[in-house]
């Protein structure tokens, strides 16, 4: 391959890299979309083994197996919460499933038993919101016939509606769109090593922020108009004569 070839191809790398392009695979993963009422929609995505030895649920780890959406979904439900259709996908020889769970108040997730090893707290003090969800150990840690390689990763992740004024995140960096994440060997989740999740925000969503700049820009426009088509109106005629001559 000539060397500018190659260049190219080493940067257009990078650039994916660097871009987002190639993105982390999880075998467990929990994305938060918060709203500043405490209501929340939760999309899980993970492997059946992952379920099965994170949260002892009851199915078929085979990635031939026949899967019931009704139990898969009843995993999830609990009072309080509205669960999407499952749907399912493939990889590395595992069977992955998708659901998405919305709710009126964060922190009744807890009673959910899917996920009742975290406890949420969601409250005002002050002058910002605080959220913290510490992640207990997991119920099962056994999936049947499975062999983890160590390599597996967990991720928690959030998208939160306010600027933030302090986080806990290890990545200690602020995702496009205001996302942070909390990520964990698998190995770490199944020995039951705690996890704690901490963000402290502002009090007003980053669209009304937006807009109140917005806002306020065009006001101030609207201001240096107004004084000009005043300043215009004031002149004398005599001062029109002048500088036309």
């Amino acid at each position: 391959m000539r060397p500018g070839v190659l260049a190219l191809v080493l940067a257009l790398f990078t650039s994916a890299c660097g871009g987002g392009v190639l993105k982390k695979e999880y075998e467990y993963e929990e994305e938060l979309y918060l709203s500043l009422d405490g209501t929340a929609q939760l999309n899980v995505n993970a492997s059946v083994p992952a379920l099965v030895a994170l949260r002892g649920a009851d199915l078929d780890v085979d990635p031939r197996a026949r899967m019931d959406r009704d139990k898969v979904r009843a995993i999830f439900e609990g009072v309080g919460v509205s669960v999407s259709t499952p749907t399912f996908s493939r990889r590395d020889g595992r069977r992955f499933v998708h659901v998405r769970i919305d709710v009126d108040d964060v922190q009744a997730l807890s009673r959910v038993k899917a996920f009742s090893w975290s406890t949420y707290r969601f409250v005002r003090q002050g002058e910002s919101f605080e959220y913290t969800q510490v992640v207990g150990p997991a119920v099962s840690g056994n999936a049947p016939g499975i062999e983890w390689t160590g390599n597996e990763l967990v991720a928690f992740r959030m998208h939160l509606p306010s600027k933030i004024d302090f986080h806990n995140s290890p990545s200690r960096e602020v995702q496009r769109g205001n996302i942070l994440e909390w990520e964990q060997p698998l190995r770490a989740r199944l020995n039951g090593e705690p996890l704690e999740l901490e963000v402290r925000m502002q009090p007003e969503t980053i669209l009304y922020t937006t807009l109140m700049l917005f806002g306020g820009t065009i006001v101030a426009a609207a201001m240096t108009f107004g004084v000009v088509i005043w300043w215009v109106a004031r002149r004398k005629p005599s001062e029109d004569l002048q500088s036309s001559m």
